[in-house]
Protein backbone atom coordinates (compact mmCIF):
# COMPACT_ATOMS: atom_id res chain seq x y z
CA UNK A 1 0.00 0.00 0.00
CA UNK A 2 1.17 3.13 -1.05
CA UNK A 3 1.91 6.31 1.58
CA UNK A 4 -0.44 9.52 1.65
CA UNK A 5 -0.18 11.50 -1.16
CA UNK A 6 1.82 14.43 0.81
CA UNK A 7 1.23 16.50 -2.84
CA UNK A 8 -2.49 16.32 -2.61
CA UNK A 9 -2.77 17.15 1.26
CA UNK A 10 -0.39 20.05 0.49
CA UNK A 11 -2.67 21.22 -2.21
CA UNK A 12 -5.43 21.01 -0.12
CA UNK A 13 -4.18 23.64 2.78
CA UNK A 14 -3.22 25.48 0.43
CA UNK A 15 -6.90 26.17 -0.83
CA UNK A 16 -7.84 25.80 3.09
CA UNK A 17 -5.70 28.57 3.57
CA UNK A 18 -6.48 30.48 0.65
CA UNK A 19 -10.14 30.10 1.50
CA UNK A 20 -9.53 31.29 4.85
CA UNK A 21 -7.64 34.38 3.84
CA UNK A 22 -10.78 35.14 1.58
CA UNK A 23 -13.29 34.62 4.08
CA UNK A 24 -11.22 36.79 6.53
CA UNK A 25 -10.72 39.52 4.27
CA UNK A 26 -13.89 40.01 3.44
CA UNK A 27 -14.88 40.23 7.28
CA UNK A 28 -12.79 42.88 7.11
CA UNK A 29 -13.94 44.23 4.71
CA UNK A 30 -17.98 44.32 5.59
CA UNK A 31 -16.76 45.60 9.04
CA UNK A 32 -14.69 48.73 7.27
CA UNK A 33 -17.67 49.36 5.38
CA UNK A 34 -19.97 49.00 7.67
CA UNK A 35 -17.50 51.48 9.98
CA UNK A 36 -17.82 53.88 7.50
CA UNK A 37 -21.36 53.87 7.06
CA UNK A 38 -22.25 54.08 10.78
CA UNK A 39 -19.44 56.66 11.30
CA UNK A 40 -20.72 59.05 8.43
CA UNK A 41 -24.31 58.61 9.10
CA UNK A 42 -25.97 61.15 11.37
CA UNK A 43 -29.70 59.44 12.32
CA UNK A 44 -28.42 57.05 15.20
CA UNK A 45 -26.41 58.45 17.56
CA UNK A 46 -25.06 55.20 19.17
CA UNK A 47 -23.70 53.95 15.79
CA UNK A 48 -21.95 57.05 15.23
CA UNK A 49 -20.66 57.25 18.10
CA UNK A 50 -19.49 53.46 18.48
CA UNK A 51 -19.07 52.56 14.98
CA UNK A 52 -20.10 48.25 14.26
CA UNK A 53 -20.59 47.56 17.83
CA UNK A 54 -23.49 49.85 18.27
CA UNK A 55 -25.40 47.50 16.22
CA UNK A 56 -25.73 45.05 19.02
CA UNK A 57 -27.64 47.31 20.82
CA UNK A 58 -30.80 46.39 18.18
CA UNK A 59 -29.74 42.79 18.02
CA UNK A 60 -29.72 41.87 21.75
CA UNK A 61 -32.87 44.34 21.69
CA UNK A 62 -34.78 41.83 19.55
CA UNK A 63 -33.68 38.44 21.31
CA UNK A 64 -34.23 40.12 25.16
CA UNK A 65 -38.08 39.48 24.84
CA UNK A 66 -37.55 35.75 23.81
CA UNK A 67 -35.18 35.71 26.49
CA UNK A 68 -36.80 36.99 28.92
CA UNK A 69 -40.30 34.66 27.98
CA UNK A 70 -38.12 31.40 27.92
CA UNK A 71 -35.50 31.39 30.71
CA UNK A 72 -36.02 34.96 32.89
CA UNK A 73 -39.36 35.47 33.91
CA UNK A 74 -41.50 33.65 36.34
CA UNK A 75 -44.25 31.58 35.38
CA UNK A 76 -46.59 34.47 36.85
CA UNK A 77 -44.70 37.66 35.74
CA UNK A 78 -44.69 38.03 31.76
CA UNK A 79 -47.11 40.18 29.94
CA UNK A 80 -49.52 40.56 28.61
CA UNK A 81 -50.04 36.78 29.27
CA UNK A 82 -48.08 34.67 31.94
CA UNK A 83 -46.25 31.27 31.35
CA UNK A 84 -48.73 29.65 33.97
CA UNK A 85 -51.70 30.88 31.90
CA UNK A 86 -50.56 30.22 28.50
CA UNK A 87 -49.37 26.53 30.14
CA UNK A 88 -53.09 25.84 31.25
CA UNK A 89 -54.36 26.44 27.85
CA UNK A 90 -51.73 24.58 25.82
CA UNK A 91 -52.74 21.58 28.30
CA UNK A 92 -56.32 21.63 27.76
CA UNK A 93 -55.99 22.09 24.30
CA UNK A 94 -54.24 18.55 24.08
CA UNK A 95 -56.13 17.10 26.61
CA UNK A 96 -53.16 16.78 29.15
CA UNK A 97 -53.13 16.30 32.61
CA UNK A 98 -53.71 19.81 34.30
CA UNK A 99 -53.52 19.57 38.36
CA UNK A 100 -50.89 20.53 40.04
CA UNK A 101 -49.02 19.70 43.38
CA UNK A 102 -47.38 21.13 46.64
CA UNK A 103 -49.63 24.54 46.96
CA UNK A 104 -50.47 27.30 44.66
CA UNK A 105 -47.67 29.53 42.83
CA UNK A 106 -50.24 32.25 42.63
CA UNK A 107 -50.39 35.12 45.12
CA UNK A 108 -53.42 34.91 47.15
CA UNK A 109 -53.03 38.60 49.03
CA UNK A 110 -52.28 40.73 46.27
CA UNK A 111 -54.79 42.90 45.42
CA UNK A 112 -57.15 42.44 42.28
CA UNK A 113 -56.93 38.74 43.78
CA UNK A 114 -60.41 36.58 43.00
CA UNK A 115 -61.14 33.87 45.49
CA UNK A 116 -64.15 31.98 45.21
CA UNK A 117 -66.41 31.52 48.11
CA UNK A 118 -66.84 27.25 48.94
CA UNK A 119 -69.53 25.86 50.78
CA UNK A 120 -70.10 23.35 53.15
CA UNK A 121 -72.29 20.94 51.46
CA UNK A 122 -70.75 21.44 47.51
CA UNK A 123 -72.88 20.25 44.64
CA UNK A 124 -72.83 16.49 44.15
CA UNK A 125 -71.59 14.92 40.62
CA UNK A 126 -75.15 13.33 40.37
CA UNK A 127 -76.97 16.94 40.93
CA UNK A 128 -74.48 18.78 38.72
CA UNK A 129 -76.11 20.08 35.41
CA UNK A 130 -74.59 21.53 32.18
CA UNK A 131 -74.80 25.38 31.37
CA UNK A 132 -78.58 25.98 30.82
CA UNK A 133 -79.98 27.54 27.26
CA UNK A 134 -80.43 30.88 27.26
CA UNK A 135 -81.93 32.53 24.17
CA UNK A 136 -80.69 35.45 22.85
CA UNK A 137 -83.52 38.09 20.37
CA UNK A 138 -86.86 36.08 21.65
CA UNK A 139 -89.01 37.98 19.85
CA UNK A 140 -86.82 38.26 16.57
CA UNK A 141 -87.98 35.89 13.55
CA UNK A 142 -85.28 33.91 14.08
CA UNK A 143 -84.31 33.86 17.65
CA UNK A 144 -81.18 32.09 18.86
CA UNK A 145 -80.91 29.71 21.48
CA UNK A 146 -78.11 27.68 23.15
CA UNK A 147 -76.34 26.26 25.96
CA UNK A 148 -72.78 27.59 24.98
CA UNK A 149 -70.98 29.20 27.51
CA UNK A 150 -67.62 30.09 26.09
CA UNK A 151 -67.19 31.31 23.17
CA UNK A 152 -64.77 32.79 19.81
CA UNK A 153 -64.20 36.35 20.02
CA UNK A 154 -63.63 37.72 16.62
CA UNK A 155 -60.84 37.59 14.62
CA UNK A 156 -61.25 38.43 10.95
CA UNK A 157 -59.97 36.28 8.02
CA UNK A 158 -56.86 38.25 7.06
CA UNK A 159 -55.85 39.11 10.36
CA UNK A 160 -55.74 35.41 10.58
CA UNK A 161 -54.50 32.96 8.13
CA UNK A 162 -57.05 30.10 6.49
CA UNK A 163 -56.09 27.33 8.34
CA UNK A 164 -56.63 29.74 11.45
CA UNK A 165 -59.97 30.35 10.31
CA UNK A 166 -60.62 26.65 9.25
CA UNK A 167 -59.43 24.93 12.52
CA UNK A 168 -61.65 27.27 14.51
CA UNK A 169 -64.51 26.84 12.77
CA UNK A 170 -64.02 22.84 12.83
CA UNK A 171 -63.67 23.00 16.54
CA UNK A 172 -66.19 25.27 17.05
CA UNK A 173 -68.52 23.04 15.96
CA UNK A 174 -67.53 20.11 17.66
CA UNK A 175 -67.77 21.26 20.49
CA UNK A 176 -70.85 23.38 20.23
CA UNK A 177 -69.73 26.98 20.94
CA UNK A 178 -70.33 29.66 18.40
CA UNK A 179 -67.41 31.88 16.12
CA UNK A 180 -67.51 35.86 15.51
CA UNK A 181 -66.26 36.24 12.01
CA UNK A 182 -64.47 39.81 13.12
CA UNK A 183 -65.33 43.02 11.11
CA UNK A 184 -63.21 41.44 7.90
CA UNK A 185 -66.34 39.66 6.66
CA UNK A 186 -67.31 36.01 5.87
CA UNK A 187 -65.42 33.76 3.82
CA UNK A 188 -65.80 30.24 2.68
CA UNK A 189 -63.63 29.11 5.33
CA UNK A 190 -66.12 30.33 8.21
CA UNK A 191 -68.83 28.62 6.85
CA UNK A 192 -66.31 25.25 5.90
CA UNK A 193 -66.87 24.20 9.42
CA UNK A 194 -70.51 24.85 10.17
CA UNK A 195 -70.02 25.92 13.64
CA UNK A 196 -72.78 28.92 14.65
CA UNK A 197 -71.62 32.54 13.59
CA UNK A 198 -72.03 35.64 14.87
CA UNK A 199 -71.21 38.02 12.21
CA UNK A 200 -69.30 41.30 12.91
CA UNK A 201 -70.11 44.12 10.95
CA UNK A 202 -67.15 46.64 11.77
CA UNK A 203 -66.58 50.44 11.12
CA UNK A 204 -65.72 49.87 7.34
CA UNK A 205 -69.33 47.49 7.00
CA UNK A 206 -66.58 44.74 5.14
CA UNK A 207 -68.97 42.01 3.36
CA UNK A 208 -72.12 44.17 3.98
CA UNK A 209 -71.18 47.55 1.52
CA UNK A 210 -72.28 48.86 -1.23
CA UNK A 211 -69.74 50.52 -3.55
CA UNK A 212 -70.03 53.53 -1.79
CA UNK A 213 -68.80 51.97 1.71
CA UNK A 214 -72.43 52.65 2.95
CA UNK A 215 -74.54 49.31 4.90
CA UNK A 216 -76.48 47.44 1.96
CA UNK A 217 -79.73 45.83 2.70
CA UNK A 218 -79.27 43.39 -0.14
CA UNK A 219 -75.72 42.42 1.30
CA UNK A 220 -76.92 41.75 4.88
CA UNK A 221 -80.08 39.79 3.23
CA UNK A 222 -77.27 37.39 1.38
CA UNK A 223 -75.20 37.14 4.83
CA UNK A 224 -78.46 36.32 6.63
CA UNK A 225 -79.43 33.70 4.05
CA UNK A 226 -76.82 31.57 5.14
CA UNK A 227 -77.79 29.33 8.54
CA UNK A 228 -75.08 28.98 9.94
CA UNK A 229 -75.04 32.65 10.51
CA UNK A 230 -77.07 33.16 13.99
CA UNK A 231 -76.80 36.57 15.13
CA UNK A 232 -75.26 40.13 13.81
CA UNK A 233 -72.81 42.46 15.88
CA UNK A 234 -72.23 45.65 15.82
CA UNK A 235 -68.81 46.75 16.50
CA UNK A 236 -68.50 50.44 18.10
CA UNK A 237 -65.07 50.14 19.36
CA UNK A 238 -62.39 46.77 20.59
CA UNK A 239 -60.16 46.47 23.73
CA UNK A 240 -56.87 47.09 22.30
CA UNK A 241 -57.92 50.40 20.49
CA UNK A 242 -60.89 52.47 21.61
CA UNK A 243 -62.06 55.01 19.61
CA UNK A 244 -59.64 53.78 16.05
CA UNK A 245 -60.83 51.78 13.69
CA UNK A 246 -59.33 48.10 12.48
CA UNK A 247 -56.05 47.93 10.91
CA UNK A 248 -55.03 45.41 8.38
CA UNK A 249 -51.63 45.66 6.86
CA UNK A 250 -51.58 45.60 3.13
CA UNK A 251 -48.96 42.77 3.19
CA UNK A 252 -52.09 41.09 4.62
CA UNK A 253 -54.63 41.64 2.27
CA UNK A 254 -54.52 39.44 -0.27
CA UNK A 255 -56.30 39.01 -3.80
CA UNK A 256 -58.62 36.56 -2.16
CA UNK A 257 -59.17 38.72 1.20
CA UNK A 258 -59.59 41.74 -0.81
CA UNK A 259 -62.61 40.23 -2.72
CA UNK A 260 -64.10 39.16 0.56
CA UNK A 261 -63.76 43.03 2.16
CA UNK A 262 -64.76 44.55 -1.10
CA UNK A 263 -61.38 46.91 -0.72
CA UNK A 264 -58.25 47.05 -2.80
CA UNK A 265 -55.86 44.33 -3.05
CA UNK A 266 -52.21 45.02 -1.30
CA UNK A 267 -52.63 48.34 0.65
CA UNK A 268 -53.39 48.91 4.39
CA UNK A 269 -56.84 48.30 5.06
CA UNK A 270 -57.65 51.12 7.77
CA UNK A 271 -61.60 51.38 8.89
CA UNK A 272 -62.96 54.76 10.18
CA UNK A 273 -62.93 55.09 13.80
CA UNK A 274 -66.21 54.63 14.29
CA UNK A 275 -69.43 54.36 12.06
CA UNK A 276 -69.57 57.29 10.12
CA UNK A 277 -73.34 57.17 9.81
CA UNK A 278 -74.07 56.40 13.65
CA UNK A 279 -73.67 59.95 15.47
CA UNK A 280 -76.11 59.57 18.73
CA UNK A 281 -77.96 57.50 20.78
CA UNK A 282 -81.50 57.44 18.53
CA UNK A 283 -79.16 56.67 15.25
CA UNK A 284 -77.34 53.84 17.09
CA UNK A 285 -81.03 51.88 18.16
CA UNK A 286 -82.43 52.96 14.22
CA UNK A 287 -79.22 51.25 13.10
CA UNK A 288 -79.89 48.01 15.11
CA UNK A 289 -83.44 48.24 14.09
CA UNK A 290 -82.45 48.11 10.62
CA UNK A 291 -80.14 45.11 10.93
CA UNK A 292 -82.97 43.40 12.86
CA UNK A 293 -85.84 43.78 10.19
CA UNK A 294 -83.67 42.78 7.70
CA UNK A 295 -82.12 39.67 8.56
CA UNK A 296 -85.01 38.64 10.95
CA UNK A 297 -81.94 37.79 13.41
CA UNK A 298 -80.65 38.71 16.69
CA UNK A 299 -78.21 42.23 16.98
CA UNK A 300 -76.08 43.18 19.64
CA UNK A 301 -72.80 45.80 19.86
CA UNK A 302 -69.63 45.08 20.87
CA UNK A 303 -68.09 48.25 22.77
CA UNK A 304 -65.66 49.16 25.27
CA UNK A 305 -66.41 50.95 27.87
CA UNK A 306 -65.05 54.40 29.09
CA UNK A 307 -67.31 57.09 29.95
CA UNK A 308 -70.36 55.65 30.95
CA UNK A 309 -73.29 58.68 30.82
CA UNK A 310 -74.16 57.34 27.36
CA UNK A 311 -75.18 54.19 28.78
CA UNK A 312 -78.08 55.77 30.49
CA UNK A 313 -79.32 57.85 27.72
CA UNK A 314 -79.62 54.22 25.64
CA UNK A 315 -81.35 52.95 28.37
CA UNK A 316 -83.97 55.64 28.74
CA UNK A 317 -84.12 56.09 25.15
CA UNK A 318 -84.74 51.91 25.06
CA UNK A 319 -87.48 52.10 27.53
CA UNK A 320 -88.74 55.03 25.83
CA UNK A 321 -89.27 53.35 22.66
CA UNK A 322 -90.33 49.97 24.13
CA UNK A 323 -88.04 46.92 24.99
CA UNK A 324 -88.01 45.65 21.61
CA UNK A 325 -85.71 48.20 20.91
CA UNK A 326 -83.13 47.13 22.61
CA UNK A 327 -80.00 45.52 21.21
CA UNK A 328 -80.23 41.76 21.77
CA UNK A 329 -77.14 41.43 23.46
CA UNK A 330 -74.32 43.55 24.60
CA UNK A 331 -70.40 43.05 24.39
CA UNK A 332 -68.16 44.31 26.57
CA UNK A 333 -64.44 44.24 25.45
CA UNK A 334 -61.86 44.83 27.97
CA UNK A 335 -59.31 47.81 27.02
CA UNK A 336 -56.47 45.52 27.89
CA UNK A 337 -57.46 43.43 24.74
CA UNK A 338 -55.40 42.79 22.00
CA UNK A 339 -55.27 43.11 18.23
CA UNK A 340 -52.37 42.87 15.89
CA UNK A 341 -51.91 45.91 15.05
CA UNK A 342 -52.46 49.33 17.54
CA UNK A 343 -51.06 52.12 19.01
CA UNK A 344 -49.47 51.76 21.97
CA UNK A 345 -51.50 55.48 23.42
CA UNK A 346 -54.62 53.38 23.16
CA UNK A 347 -53.54 49.85 23.84
CA UNK A 348 -51.91 51.03 26.92
CA UNK A 349 -53.76 53.59 28.61
CA UNK A 350 -57.42 53.77 26.60
CA UNK A 351 -60.74 52.88 28.64
CA UNK A 352 -61.80 50.32 31.51
CA UNK A 353 -60.85 47.15 31.53
CA UNK A 354 -63.42 44.20 32.49
CA UNK A 355 -62.77 44.21 36.01
CA UNK A 356 -64.69 47.25 36.34
CA UNK A 357 -66.87 47.64 32.69
CA UNK A 358 -68.72 44.64 33.27
CA UNK A 359 -70.19 44.86 36.68
CA UNK A 360 -71.08 48.42 35.90
CA UNK A 361 -72.85 47.75 32.64
CA UNK A 362 -74.49 44.52 34.40
CA UNK A 363 -75.83 47.20 37.30
CA UNK A 364 -77.27 50.13 35.06
CA UNK A 365 -79.02 47.13 33.17
CA UNK A 366 -80.69 45.95 36.33
CA UNK A 367 -81.09 49.69 37.00
CA UNK A 368 -83.00 50.06 34.14
CA UNK A 369 -85.24 47.06 34.34
CA UNK A 370 -83.71 45.37 31.05
CA UNK A 371 -81.58 42.71 32.20
CA UNK A 372 -83.37 39.96 31.08
CA UNK A 373 -84.08 41.03 27.81
CA UNK A 374 -80.34 42.17 26.99
CA UNK A 375 -78.11 39.57 27.47
CA UNK A 376 -74.40 40.24 28.55
CA UNK A 377 -70.94 38.89 26.70
CA UNK A 378 -67.77 39.50 28.14
CA UNK A 379 -64.51 40.15 25.96
CA UNK A 380 -61.24 40.53 27.58
CA UNK A 381 -58.06 38.46 28.45
CA UNK A 382 -60.62 35.94 30.38
CA UNK A 383 -59.07 32.66 29.17
CA UNK A 384 -58.53 30.32 32.52
CA UNK A 385 -61.91 28.66 34.44
CA UNK A 386 -61.19 31.50 37.06
CA UNK A 387 -61.93 34.22 35.04
CA UNK A 388 -65.05 32.60 33.05
CA UNK A 389 -66.20 31.80 36.42
CA UNK A 390 -66.24 35.27 37.79
CA UNK A 391 -67.46 36.94 35.02
CA UNK A 392 -70.41 34.79 35.29
CA UNK A 393 -70.71 35.79 38.75
CA UNK A 394 -70.01 39.80 37.49
CA UNK A 395 -73.44 39.40 35.55
CA UNK A 396 -72.45 37.78 32.34
CA UNK A 397 -74.52 35.34 30.45
CA UNK A 398 -71.45 34.28 28.06
CA UNK A 399 -67.80 35.07 27.54
CA UNK A 400 -65.75 35.40 24.70
CA UNK A 401 -62.15 34.54 23.38
CA UNK A 402 -59.64 35.39 20.81
CA UNK A 403 -56.18 35.03 22.39
CA UNK A 404 -57.33 32.10 24.35
CA UNK A 405 -58.14 30.10 21.40
CA UNK A 406 -54.98 31.44 19.96
CA UNK A 407 -52.76 29.80 22.27
CA UNK A 408 -54.86 26.68 21.76
CA UNK A 409 -54.11 27.07 17.97
CA UNK A 410 -50.47 26.87 18.86
CA UNK A 411 -49.17 30.80 19.67
CA UNK A 412 -46.29 31.23 21.49
CA UNK A 413 -46.75 34.77 22.07
CA UNK A 414 -44.15 35.55 19.94
CA UNK A 415 -45.81 39.25 19.44
CA UNK A 416 -45.31 38.89 15.79
CA UNK A 417 -48.91 39.39 14.78
CA UNK A 418 -48.90 42.76 12.50
CA UNK A 419 -45.77 41.31 10.90
CA UNK A 420 -46.60 38.64 8.08
CA UNK A 421 -44.26 36.68 10.04
CA UNK A 422 -46.20 34.56 12.84
CA UNK A 423 -43.98 31.70 13.11
CA UNK A 424 -47.07 29.36 13.96
CA UNK A 425 -48.32 30.06 10.61
CA UNK A 426 -51.90 32.00 13.02
CA UNK A 427 -51.09 35.21 12.03
CA UNK A 428 -49.78 35.53 8.45
CA UNK A 429 -50.07 34.83 4.91
CA UNK A 430 -46.97 32.95 4.05
CA UNK A 431 -47.85 29.51 2.70
CA UNK A 432 -44.26 28.36 4.06
CA UNK A 433 -45.35 29.48 7.92
CA UNK A 434 -48.68 28.40 7.08
CA UNK A 435 -47.79 24.75 6.19
CA UNK A 436 -47.38 24.44 9.84
CA UNK A 437 -50.85 24.84 10.97
CA UNK A 438 -53.08 21.73 10.29
CA UNK A 439 -56.63 22.43 10.80
CA UNK A 440 -57.93 18.87 11.52
CA UNK A 441 -55.51 18.68 14.44
CA UNK A 442 -55.89 22.12 15.56
CA UNK A 443 -59.70 21.51 15.62
CA UNK A 444 -59.57 19.09 18.08
CA UNK A 445 -57.38 21.75 20.48
CA UNK A 446 -60.06 23.93 20.09
CA UNK A 447 -63.20 22.06 21.17
CA UNK A 448 -60.70 20.48 23.89
CA UNK A 449 -60.00 23.87 25.31
CA UNK A 450 -63.62 24.72 25.02
CA UNK A 451 -64.49 21.63 26.80
CA UNK A 452 -61.94 21.84 29.73
CA UNK A 453 -62.80 25.37 30.34
CA UNK A 454 -66.59 24.41 30.35
CA UNK A 455 -66.02 21.44 32.80
CA UNK A 456 -63.56 23.27 34.97
CA UNK A 457 -65.85 26.11 35.38
CA UNK A 458 -68.60 23.60 36.46
CA UNK A 459 -66.29 22.13 39.23
CA UNK A 460 -65.50 25.78 40.97
CA UNK A 461 -69.83 26.18 40.22
CA UNK A 462 -70.34 23.00 42.53
CA UNK A 463 -67.77 24.02 45.20
CA UNK A 464 -69.90 26.88 45.54
CA UNK A 465 -73.24 25.03 45.64
CA UNK A 466 -74.54 25.73 43.09
CA UNK A 467 -75.38 22.98 40.00
CA UNK A 468 -74.40 24.59 37.14
CA UNK A 469 -72.07 27.71 36.02
CA UNK A 470 -74.62 30.16 35.02
CA UNK A 471 -76.33 30.01 38.93
CA UNK A 472 -73.29 31.84 39.97
CA UNK A 473 -73.44 35.01 41.94
CA UNK A 474 -71.62 37.79 43.01
CA UNK A 475 -72.20 36.69 46.61
CA UNK A 476 -69.98 33.34 45.13
CA UNK A 477 -66.81 35.65 44.90
CA UNK A 478 -64.86 38.23 46.66
CA UNK A 479 -62.34 40.41 45.58
CA UNK A 480 -58.80 41.31 47.18
CA UNK A 481 -58.52 44.45 48.11
CA UNK A 482 -55.25 46.97 49.06
CA UNK A 483 -54.87 45.89 52.70
CA UNK A 484 -54.88 42.43 51.40
CA UNK A 485 -58.54 41.80 53.17
CA UNK A 486 -61.01 40.49 50.33
CA UNK A 487 -64.61 41.54 50.34
CA UNK A 488 -67.63 40.17 48.75
CA UNK A 489 -68.27 41.26 44.47
CA UNK A 490 -72.14 41.93 45.87
CA UNK A 491 -71.09 44.63 48.22
CA UNK A 492 -67.76 45.88 46.70
CA UNK A 493 -69.75 46.11 43.17
CA UNK A 494 -72.44 47.44 44.50
CA UNK A 495 -73.05 51.32 44.23
CA UNK A 496 -74.77 52.14 47.28
CA UNK A 497 -72.29 49.85 49.52
CA UNK A 498 -68.89 50.10 47.61
CA UNK A 499 -67.85 53.05 49.77
CA UNK A 500 -68.53 51.84 53.35
CA UNK A 501 -66.98 49.01 52.62
CA UNK A 502 -63.83 50.37 51.28
CA UNK A 503 -63.71 52.83 54.46
CA UNK A 504 -64.35 49.39 56.89
CA UNK A 505 -61.46 47.73 55.11
CA UNK A 506 -58.86 51.06 55.78
CA UNK A 507 -59.90 51.21 59.10
CA UNK A 508 -58.76 47.39 59.79
CA UNK A 509 -55.83 48.14 57.87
Amino acid sequence: MGGPDVGFMLRSLEVLATFFVIVVGLIVLTIIVVYIIDISQTRHAIRRNYPVIGRFRYFFEEVGKFFRQYFFAMDREEMPFNRAERSWVYRSAKNLDNTAAFGSTRSLSAPGTILFVNCPFPTLGTDAARPHEITIGADCEKPYATHSLFNISGMSFGALSRPAVLALSQGAAKCGCWMNTGEGALSSYHLEGNADLVFQIGTAKYGVRDEHGNLSNDKLHEIAAHPQVKMFELKLSQGAKPGKGGILPGSKVTREIALIRGIPEGQDSISPNRHPDINNIAELLDMLERIRAVTGKPVGFKAVIGTSGWLDELFLEINKRGHQSAPDFITIDSADGGSGAAPTSLMDYMGLTIKESLPLVANKLHEHGLKERVKLVASGKLITPAEVAWALCAGADFVTSARGFMFALGCIQALQCNRNTCPTGITTHDPHLQKGLVPADKARRVASYVENIVYEVGVIAHSCGVREPRQLRRKHARVVIENGISVPLDELYNPDSAHRVLEQCRKVS
